[in-house]
């Protein structure tokens, strides 16, 4: 009698183990998971960098200041050391060719002006840049204007500034024009204010300092109308000049 053998369910594989069927399709997790990057969180940035700034900041302050410091105790020294003066403006001569308003009211004027400027420092020599000139009268009414030339102030010397200054046919309103009729008709000599404006530097030996702006202001100078063609010599004897050191932050007069 033969013994009838039954195969197993299970068939065996080339290794013996089971092969697994993948489903289809595809799930979404299966198609995206493998190239979908992982997510690796970003590190915090570091607060050494703008510590850095902070002392850079630091350091260029502290720098500031140092330098600062310096150049204000060397300012000291040299002041102790050639013990600098202040430059003096006087007034040489003015004089009147033509001075007249016309029917329009327009102001016509011709001056013939001398400026003296003294320099007694030793050691220090001014640098000036053009100087403007401004004649006025109380109610600041514009006689004349005009310009020097720019000039280097040496040592212990004294410079005669020349200059010839018009009025350039200004026009007056009414009133002003009236007043000013009033007082060139008048025997009295008629009181003008003169001011300079200009930038200067100084230079002591290889140093030079920079640039500030002065402003010299003279008073007491008195003119009249010119007889005829021959100019009027103004009264000068009681002109005084103040010199009026002009800084944005400050203001030092001398």
């Amino acid at each position: 009698m033969k013994d009838t053998v039954f195969p197993s369910s299970r068939q065996a594989t080339n290794g013996g183990a089971a092969a697994a069927k993948p489903s289809f399709p595809a799930t979404k997790s299966q198609l995206y998971g493998a190239t979908r990057p992982l997510y690796r969180p970003q590190p915090k940035p570091h607060r050494h960098r703008r510590s850095c700034c902070c002392s850079c900041c630091i350091w260029t302050t502290v720098t500031i200041l140092i330098l600062l410091l310096l150049a204000g105790v060397s300012a000291a020294i040299l002041t102790l050391i050639y013990s600098p003066h202040r430059p003096t403006f006087t007034v040489s001569s003015l004089k009147v060719s033509t001075l007249k308003i016309t029917p329009s009211s327009k102001l016509i004027t011709n001056i013939t002006l001398n400026v003296n400027a003294k320099n007694p420092n030793k050691e220090l020599i001014y640098i000036y840049d053009p100087i403007a000139i401004s004649l006025t009268t109380k109610s600041d009414v514009v006689i004349a204007n005009g310009s020097f030339g720019p000039f280097v102030h040496g040592t212990k010397n004294n410079t005669l500034l020349k200059a010839t200054i018009s009025g350039g046919s200004q026009e007056l309103d009414d009133s002003l024009a009236g007043e000013l009729r009033v007082a060139l008709k008048n025997k009295k000599r008629l009181p003008l204010k003169m001011k300079l404006d200009t930038k200067v530097k100084a230079k002591i030996g290889g140093l030079k300092t920079p640039k500030v702006g002065i402003r010299v202001i003279c008073e007491g100078i008195k003119v009249t109308v010119p007889n005829g063609k021959s100019p009027s010599k103004a009264s000068i004897s009681n002109a005084k000049c103040k010199v009026d050191l002009r800084v944005k932050i400050w203001r030092w007069t001398f």
